[in-house]
């Protein structure tokens, strides 16, 4: 499915200013893969997933993904493909529009190009979709009128909707409150099985890490510093994440507060 190789990133290459946010990353994930992607602030993760996205070019290495090379291609081209969701709710949707025009966008990258009508069966297959999150009744109000949290659950819906071969989660939770963080947690379980989606979720709640997913990684200093999966991952808790940090690395690993959010 995707495949990272020997993947550097340099920033202000040559200047003072020069940082290795990426160093030879080797990374695979599988189809039907949900890996999650834990490390404090400044291990990579978020560079990761803007080298995966395209946000940003590769100082060297490649990134396939259904053993296309995508390392040059452009974002806006790969997002046909990859479906992101930001901490931010409001990024993954757009506020002066309702509900309906948005749902619209969404189902019409999807189709790649073809036409779309809205037709009474696609605003009845559109409220279907919004039952779970309780805006079926709300498809004309405007985006902007909804919480934070119905804005996420919103963008969700909406970028499953267009079936990516690959979905980031950006942290996805993390500008949520904890009631919300679990709505939107359980619905995105819920899609991602539903649909047999891959997906890759960066978080700094540990425990969400341990309790969705097939697959845990963690990164520190740029670097993978190991791979969970299967039985090993059910097994885990934050102590022993956090106890294995230290095996690894010979630091702490609970400077950073909002990491041991449970």
């Amino acid at each position: 499915m995707l495949k990272i190789e020997h993947v550097t990133k340099v920033f202000f290459p040559g200047t003072v200013n020069e940082k290795v946010a990426l160093e030879d990353i080797n990374l695979t994930v599988n189809e039907g893969d949900v890996l999650c992607v834990i490390g404090s602030n400044g291990s990579g993760k978020s560079t990761l997933f803007n080298m995966i996205a395209g946000t940003f070019p590769v100082t060297s290495g490649t990134i396939k993904l259904k053993d296309k090379d995508i390392t040059h291609q452009m974002e806006y081209k790969r997002a046909f493909e990859i479906g992101r969701i930001f901490q931010d709710p409001t990024k993954g949707t757009s506020g002066n529009m309702s509900i309906q025009d948005n749902l619209i966008l969404a189902y019409k990258k999807g189709m790649r190009g073809l036409r779309f009508s809205l037709t009474p069966e696609k605003k009845d297959f559109f409220r279907e979709l919004l039952k779970p999150i309780h805006l079926q009744d709300r498809l004309e109000d405007n985006v902007g009128l909804l919480s934070g949290g119905q804005r996420q659950a919103l963008t969700l819906l909406m970028v499953t909707l267009s079936h990516p071969s690959l979905i980031l989660l950006d942290e996805h939770t993390a500008a949520l409150d904890p009631m919300n963080a679990t709505t939107v947690m359980d619905l995105t379980k819920e899609h991602i099985e539903r649909d047999h989606l891959t997906a890759m979720m960066v978080t700094h709640n540990m425990q969400f890490a341990i309790d969705y997913g097939n697959r845990l990684i963690m990164m520190d200093e740029g670097h993978i510093i190991f791979d969970i999966k299967g039985e090993d991952k059910k097994k885990l808790t934050v102590p022993t994440l956090i106890e294995m940090f230290r095996d690894v690395r010979k630091k702490e690993y609970a400077t950073d507060e909002t990491l041991l959010t449970t």
